[in-house]
């Protein structure tokens, strides 16, 4: 029986912004070998996987590379599929479990908002050639349960890096996040995500990242709510709220595809 499949652009109110996902809706459980064939079929940064177990959904997600432990924009994909499509009701929680414990969202108006685990960063030694690397000197170097988090001088200095891939897929860690203050009053920070090492070049909008910027950025501006921008060529807007060992993410979401797997 052919199994939906569905593309979501994350982190977007609008088509062609943001992070696409697919989300693939299984009607029994498959193993990881197929569903990282999936996943480099569809040929994006995240393919998430949903799994019906009664009121609540299993949830994994894969790159083209490699299964992750952690997925923002493709959990906002996920519960923006169960909401438009019928399978959850629009004033349920939506209720995953992952390789990250339980993740929940819930709808916010035209927003989506997820409790994910904070990933707090402690300051670190820079790997060597990073700064070669990313063709910038940093201000601050820190890292975070899965990547590097980089504060650089300023935010056009973030938008206007041209980082060398192969050098950075050397760094031992899943990422390095590029992040700087934000310079007109619109966002708080802005920031952007490299991570050639799992088979993503550059992430368009991360969720994940935000799990590690928003307690860092947090720290140093005194604030608990911020609002984020991910500067790829795509961007993205990331509302976040701290609160103690959790990070809430805002998101919005559009659908841009349907289709089906033919199994």
């Amino acid at each position: 029986m052919p199994l939906k499949l569905v593309q979501v652009d994350a982190f977007a109110d609008r088509m062609f912004s943001g992070n696409p996902a697919a989300v693939c809706l299984l009607d029994a459980p498959r193993d990881a070998a197929w569903m990282q064939s999936v996943a480099i079929e569809m040929n994006l940064s995240e393919t998430a996987f949903l799994e019906p177990r009664g009121d609540e959904w299993g949830l994994r997600w894969f790159t083209p590379a490699v299964e992750v432990d952690l997925c923002g924009h493709a959990t906002l994909a996920s519960a923006h599929v169960l909401w438009q499509d019928g399978h959850l009701p629009e004033s349920a929680t939506a209720r995953f479990h992952t390789r990250s414990g339980l993740l929940t969202a819930q709808r916010d108006g035209e927003w989506i908002s997820m409790d994910f685990p904070a990933k707090p960063s402690q300051p670190s030694p820079a790997p060597d050639g990073l700064a070669e690397a990313l063709g910038a000197e940093p201000v601050a170097i820190v890292r975070s349960h899965f990547d590097f988090v980089v504060e650089l001088e300023s935010e056009a200095v973030v938008r206007g890096l041209r980082p060398d891939q192969a050098r950075l897929a050397g760094v031992e860690a899943r990422g390095v996040i590029v992040t700087a203050r934000g310079e007109n009053g619109e966002y708080d920070f802005v920031s952007r995500f490299f991570a050639p090492r799992v088979g993503v070049p550059e992430d368009p909008v991360t969720g994940s990242a935000h799990c590690a910027l928003a307690p860092y950025w947090a720290a140093r501006l005194g604030r608990e709510r911020m609002t984020g921008y991910q500067a790829s060529a795509r961007g993205g807007v990331v509302r976040v709220r701290v609160e103690g060992d959790r990070v809430h993410l805002g998101g919005q979401a559009i659908t841009v595809m349907r289709g089906a797997l033919v199994d």
